[in-house]
């Protein structure tokens, strides 16, 4: 769909500025994944969290967690990238 949408210049930099802050905070958010899954890597030399991930994964909504050969992933069910 093509169309034209007039918008003041005010409204214009807060939607800029908004999507600035959209970014920052999906990256922010995929460090922190990363972080996780090397914690969670951590966590599986010293005990079996196969318990608690199947009971995680159940209950989560917008994530998943796999533990392949003791390297823990996060995976993001609506990350398009």
């Amino acid at each position: 769909m093509k169309g034209t949408v007039t918008i003041s210049l005010e409204d214009y930099e807060q939607l800029s500025d908004a999507k600035l802050n959209a970014e920052k905070i999906i990256s922010a958010s995929k460090l922190s994944v990363k972080e996780l899954q090397v914690f969670l890597s951590y966590i599986c030399t010293r005990t079996d969290l196969s318990h608690f991930v199947e009971e995680f994964n159940r209950q989560s909504v917008t994530s998943k967690i796999t533990i392949d050969s003791g390297r823990a992933r996060i995976i993001l069910k609506d990350d398009k990238n």
